[in-house]
This record gives structure tokens, C-alpha cells and sequence, in this order.
């Protein structure tokens, strides 16, 4: 038996030992002693891509938190949609496990969350049972909230401002749940909507300086998901920027592509031209975060509070804009839509520096913010945590994950909740499996662009064992998550 056959053997024992282990998770967190402990803001930008080169628009991301902190090159978020994102950040746990597969009921969406009582042990409730000051400002989860029950407020948060009536997406006209009161923003240039989650921001923080207690501050604004409507002062900005044509941007030949994909025909010029359009709009609607991130630095400074702060900005998912002839949009296993920024700021975060090399994603969010709280999380938890990571703690990277599950679910699919596709994103390679049976496999070193599928003229046996790895990383729970994760050599 050779040496690929062990390892598929091993396999095969491990997942069994997942299965008989899943169910037997504890729920509940545990505060541990700890003194002084850190501020935390989390701000999650809304389909903002890691590769489209948007975040180079934002200046004072770019001098106040790419220049001043650390960011990782190698993050990726493992189902790219809004509300299968958010749950697993919230719960620190893959899409399979959380089961929010999708934005909508009766699979996915804030109801589901709701009734099968997730909310009950999340981020904010185990951070609020460690003394932490929390509050929510901007987007929760899709569909969020009641139709007969708009003024609801979820566990965990003790201060909560989201859009509760009319369409915030547009940046004007809507009605905000202000803990448990409806408040209505009129169409005026002062209520645009990044510009009234900044105030707000800036007056938590601005009270917190004033007593002792530890903040947790979840700052979601909805900026640049479509129809990514910007600040009036911005709307001249930027007016000759184009979509970044990358090879793969209307890609020449896309027979080696998977189902519905390779078939697709060549982008329009009218296609390209409402690309362009959108891109600059999305640049333009991200100046307020912008500015936003500036107002939030300016007042820890000012109160006192800004050397026990972590600052952490990333995105919930990816977006594609012409890429492999794809119109707009997310929800492929590309890396436009699965690779968001990731930068952090704060005690111990070294500045001006890039960790590449290290697989990191958005079901590592619990674990880090948990730790760096002095909180242990559930044993239901699925991500590790990356603070000895970003303090630059030395970790060799065959002992970090060699594999990040990356799965989609659609409705409609006639085998859900089997993912549409899934996949295993390593350092090199993406491998990625469609419903129908069809595979793709990419050599991201030599093919950064996913332009030639190896997957035909791969190794069977090559193949069979990312197809086992993958198959058990989709029964994978807690701790056997990170086991898998780590306990593969990459053929």
C-alpha cells in the first residue's frame, strides 16, 4: 500500500471519529481572569473584494490601518455569501455545521438563525458575559428583521442600530432599529447611511472612554453591495476608473470551466460598460468608510483609548466583475469572490507588515476576538485563532492549516444541502467540485488567474485524495475540524 492509500485510510478513520463526536459540543463560553482587557472594533465592509485592488482607493486604510498594522495575505472566507458569512463569524463554525446556508428562509437568513436558537450562543453573548460593552451598528444578518416584530433586538448586544424598514442599501431614505425604538432618516445629504453609522460609532466610543469597561463594537456598514449608492460629496470622484482587466477578465476560452460556466459567451460592451460604472461607484461609496475609519482613530486618540484598541477590517465576501466571463456578483469558489482583505491594528500588531503563507479565514474571527477577550469559547467552535499569528509569534507553516473548506449552497439544487460546489483552498492549489460531478483543479503559482483547469490531465489518485480530504472536512466539527485542516501533506 502506498503512501497516498495510508493517507486516505487514515482518513477515512478520522472522519469516522468526526461523525460519532458531532452533537456532543458545549454551547457556553467561559470569561478566564484576566486584567485590562482590549478594546475590539470589527468593521465589515459589504462584498468588498480582495483582488479587484479596491482597498488601494482608501487612503486612510491604507495610512492608518495597512501602514500601522499587519495583514494577511492568505484569507479567504469559506461560503462567499452575506448571510452564510456573517453566521459563521458570528459562531465561529463552517457553513455545514451552522447550517445558514444561504440569505433566505427557510435554508438560510436571520429567521433561521433565529429559531433554531444560534443567536442564543454567539460572538456577543460570550464577550457580554465577559463584561464587554457590545453594540451592533449596520447590517445584521439578510431578512433581518420580523415584519411583525421590527424592534427586536437579538442576545448579546447591549447597545443595537440596524436597518429595520425601507431599503438602507440605497444610503438614503430608511428607519433604523435604535435599541428597540424605530427612528426614521429622511433623504438628506446629512443622513447618507455610512455617514450615520460613523457618528454613532464615534459617540460609543466617545462614551466608553468616560468609565473602565471593555468595548466589542461591530461596526457593518452596507457599502460597496450594489447598488453601491455614494455619499453625494463623492459622487464626481474617480470618474476614469475601470474594472482591472486581469487575464481572466472576459476570459478568451472557457471550455475547461465547470457547468454553467462553460458555455457562457464573451461579455458585451454594454456588459463591460455597466462594469465600469459599478466599479466606480464602489470605490465612490467606500470613501465614507474611509473617512469613517479616520473619525474612529481621531477619537480613541482623543480619549485615551487607542493603544487598547484592536482595530480589524475585512470584508463578509468577495466580488467578481468579468472575470472568467462572469458578470457581477459572487458566490463562486473563484479567488475574487472567496479572498477579502483582512488587516489588523492594535496591542502587539506589528506595523507595515504582510503574513503570507498562512491559511486564515472568516471562521477564525471567534477564536481570535475570544482571545484576545480572555473568553474560551464553545467546543463547537470549528476556526483557530490568529493572535499568535499576528503578534508574530514563530509557527512553522506545516503546522498551521494546510486546507481551508471553501462550500456553496444554492436553493433549488435537487440534492440540497449537498453544496452546489465546494472545495479546498492550500497554499498552491484550489480544488473545487460541482454538484454534477465535474472538478477543477488550479496551480495558483503558476496560474494566479485560474486559467487552465489541471484537473483532465491530473493524477487520478491525486485527485481521489483531495476529493476524500474535502469529503471529510464536510463532517468535520470542532476540533476535528482543525485536525483535518492540518493533518495533510499537499501531494
Amino acid at each position: 500500500m502506498n503512501s497516498l492509500h495510508i493517507k486516505a485510510l487514515s482518513l477515512f478513520v478520522l472522519t469516522s471519529l468526526v461523525v460519532s463526536s458531532c452533537g456532543a459540543a458545549d454551547s457556553s463560553a467561559v470569561a478566564l481572569p484576566m486584567e485590562n482587557r482590549p478594546n475590539i472594533i470589527f468593521i465589515l465592509a459589504d462584498d468588498l473584494d480582495g483582488r479587484l485592488n479596491s482597498i488601494d482607493y482608501m487612503q486612510n486604510v491604507q495610512d492608518l490601518l495597512v501602514s500601522r498594522g499587519t495583514s494577511i495575505e492568505d484569507y479567504f472566507v469559506t461560503t462567499p455569501v452575506c448571510c452564510p458569512s456573517r453566521a459563521t463569524i458570528l459562531r465561529g463554525q463552517y457553513t455545514h455545521n451552522h447550517e445558514i446556508y444561504n440569505n433566505y428562509s427557510p435554508d438560510g437568513g436571520f429567521v433561521k438563525f433565529n429559531q433554531t436558537k444560534e443567536e442564543d450562543s454567539t460572538l456577543a453573548v460570550w464577550l457580554q458575559s465577559a463584561g464587554y460593552r457590545t453594540a451592533l451598528m449596520g447590517k445584521y444578518l439578510n431578512n433581518y428583521p420580523y415584519t411583525d416584530n421590527r424592534e427586536y433586538i437579538p442576545p448579546g448586544w447591549s447597545e443595537w442600530y440596524s436597518p429595520a424598514k425601507k431599503n438602507a442599501y440605497d444610503g438614503y431614505d430608511y428607519v433604523l432599529n435604535e435599541n428597540g425604538a424605530l427612528v426614521a432618516y429622511s433623504p438628506n445629504e446629512e443622513n447618507y447611511f455610512t455617514d450615520v453609522l460613523s457618528r454613532k460609532a464615534v459617540d460609543f466610543i466617545a462614551r466608553a472612554g468616560e468609565d473602565d469597561t471593555p468595548f466589542f463594537l461591530f461596526l457593518t456598514p452596507l457599502a460597496p453591495h450594489e447598488p453601491a449608492t455614494p455619499a453625494y460629496r463623492h459622487l464626481a470622484l474617480f470618474s476614469d476608473l475601470t474594472v482591472p482587466r486581469t487575464p481572466s477578465f472576459n476570459e478568451a476560452d472557457v471550455s475547461d470551466k465547470g457547468p454553467g460556466l462553460s458555455g457562457n459567451p464573451l461579455l458585451t460592451d454594454a456588459q463591460i460598460l455597466e462594469m465600469d460604472n459599478l466599479y466606480r461607484d464602489r470605490i465612490r461609496s467606500l470613501q465614507a468608510i474611509d473617512e469613517m475609519i479616520a473619525e474612529l482613530i481621531n477619537t480613541l486618540d482623543q480619549t485615551g483609548q487607542l493603544e487598547n484598541t484592536y482595530i480589524v477590517f475585512t470584508s463578509d465576501n468577495g466580488f467578481h466583475m468579468g472575470q472568467h466571463r462572469l458578470y457581477s456578483g459572487k458566490e463562486f469558489l473563484f479567488e475574487e469572490d472567496i479572498s477579502v482583505p483582512f488587516i489588523v491594528r492594535g496591542p502587539g500588531i506589528a506595523q507595515n507588515k504582510i503574513i503570507s503563507g498562512y491559511l486564515s479565514g472568516n471562521v477564525d474571527l471567534a477564536s481570535t476576538f475570544t482571545e484576545w477577550a480572555g473568553v474560551q469559547p464553545p467546543t463547537f467552535v470549528d476556526g483557530r485563532s490568529l493572535v499568535d499569528l499576528l503578534a508574530g509569534s514563530p509557527i512553522l507553516p506545516d503546522h498551521w492549516r494546510q486546507a481551508f473548506l471553501l462550500e456553496e449552497y444554492r436553493l433549488g439544487d435537487e440534492n440540497f444541502p449537498t453544496p452546489t460546489y465546494s472545495g479546498l483552498r492550500t497554499s498552491q492549489f484550489i480544488y473545487v467540485e460541482y454538484g454534477e460531478g465535474f472538478v477543477e483543479l488550479y496551480d495558483l503559482h503558476n496560474d494566479p488567474y485560474q486559467l487552465e483547469n489541471l484537473a483532465p490531465n491530473t493524477d487520478p489518485a491525486t485527485l481521489k485524495y483531495y476529493s476524500d480530504w474535502l469529503e471529510a472536512l464536510h463532517k468535520c466539527s470542532g476540533d476535528t475540524c482543525r485536525e483535518l485542516e492540518a493533518g495533510f501533506t499537499i501531494p
